[in-house]
């Protein structure tokens, strides 16, 4: 496996209560579809089932975008790209992180999907809560697009699903806590935890930097040959 899954697993692990602030209560308020127990944790793993399809599906998409780069021999310029801009995008003051996330593009791009899961919530069916959780993985949330230039710099569609399934799964225990004990999580505890958001978001965009670089180290910065390398060898033969 490449660093990028192990950091996204690690990035969804501990930036999910980040996100409680967000997607918490729309977890916390999911219907029940009767008032079995069985019923009660059915649903919730349904719903964060679709948040992980779709992260997935996300995923491909932006590794067979990472693929194309690649093929186009602009992976390595792109990997450090992404890894500055993460950096400096956690290193940003807040209040421009809240212009970003308030602005009426987000804000219109946002409002379908939460309109749509407004409707699947008065059903309070298996299947409204399965794609309830498919709807939740749209919304625009800054630690997924973490995720995602991690599945961008992966290189391929395979490991850009991967790279998000692992994200999805970390962030599962956090989400699934949320909708269970909703109210009882210690508000103290979820502080501590947000402020090691960034360093880990820092850390991952070092590892893209670092990729990007070409250095010979296994696994961390491994050598691409480039185009050129690949003709000479090829002449040589």
């Amino acid at each position: 496996m490449s660093p990028e899954i192990y950091a996204a697993f690690l990035v969804g692990l501990v930036g999910s209560l980040h996100c409680i602030g967000m997607c918490g209560p729309i977890a916390i308020a999911l219907p029940v579809p009767d008032s079995s127990n069985l019923s009660f944790f059915t649903g919730r793993i349904l719903y964060n089932l679709g948040r992980v399809v779709t992260y997935a599906f996300l995923g491909a998409i932006l590794g067979l975008v990472g693929s194309k780069i690649a093929l186009a021999g602009a992976q390595q310029i792109v990997s450090i790209v992404l890894g500055v801009v993460i950096i400096i995008a956690v290193l940003l003051p807040q209040k421009y992180k809240n212009y970003f996330a308030q602005h009426p593009v987000i804000q219109k791009l946002a409002y379908p999907l939460k309109s749509n899961i407004g409707v699947l919530f008065k059903k309070g069916t298996f299947s409204a809560l399965f794609l309830i959780g498919i709807l939740n993985g749209f919304l625009p949330c800054g630690l997924v697009y973490v995720a995602l230039a991690g599945a961008i710099a992966s290189g391929d569609a395979i490991s850009g699903a991967a790279v998000m399934i692992l994200f999805g799964l970390g962030t599962v225990p956090a989400m699934f806590a949320a909708s269970v004990f909703g109210k009882f999580i210690n508000i103290g505890i979820r502080t501590k935890i947000r402020k090691a958001v960034p360093v880990l978001a820092i850390i991952l965009g070092i590892i893209f930097i670092l990729r990007g670089m070409n250095l010979g180290i296994p696994m961390l910065s491994p050598k691409v040959s480039t185009q050129s390398e690949v003709s000479s060898e090829m002449e040589c033969h």
